[in-house]
């Protein structure tokens, strides 16, 4: 054995016993059935958080201007609602809100392709709650979109 082979496997020791562990988790989204990227593949959270922000914005727009006619303490519950009733509307039909189409993100049924209604608003109905959307898989769906079996993707 050569010295330069020797000190080369120690080198790299680590990445090879970690393959020989089987440590490779793949990309994500493999275990759904969708493509590594492009369109298709799973949504990245950069995309997905700047298409909430969005969405928010335009609720607290929304209610502390349509609502209340002022920015105080009852214009988060009223954008909540604001929020909440765009959500069902727009997902639960055409599968994207107005923030995630800006960014390119789209909300589908893992088994159809599609979300329908009741998916939409069971989705919807935990998101509201936060935590369940604070919760990720290792293919980056939050528990809201594993329990709605949904996956936000790219478009």
């Amino acid at each position: 054995m050569d010295k330069r082979e020797a000190i080369g496997s120690w080198l790299s020791g680590p990445r090879e016993a970690s393959e020989q562990a089987g440590v490779d988790f793949g990309y994500r989204g493999e275990q759904l059935g969708l493509p590594e990227t492009g369109p298709g593949s799973v949504a990245r959270p950069g995309r997905r958080i700047g298409a909430l922000v969005v969405d928010w914005g335009m609720s607290v727009l929304i209610a502390s201007q349509l609502i209340t006619q002022s920015y105080d303490q009852t214009t988060s519950n009223w954008a909540l609602l604001v929020f909440f009733v765009m959500s069902v509307l727009t997902v639960g039909t055409i599968g994207f809100t107005p923030g995630k189409r800006l960014f390119g993100v789209r909300v589908v049924e893992l088994g159809t392709g599609r979300v329908n209604p009741w998916r939409g608003l069971l989705r919807t109905v935990l998101l509201c709650l936060v935590v369940p959307a604070l919760v990720w898989d290792r293919d980056g769906r939050g528990l809201h979109d594993r329990i709605s079996r949904t996956v936000e993707v790219r478009i």
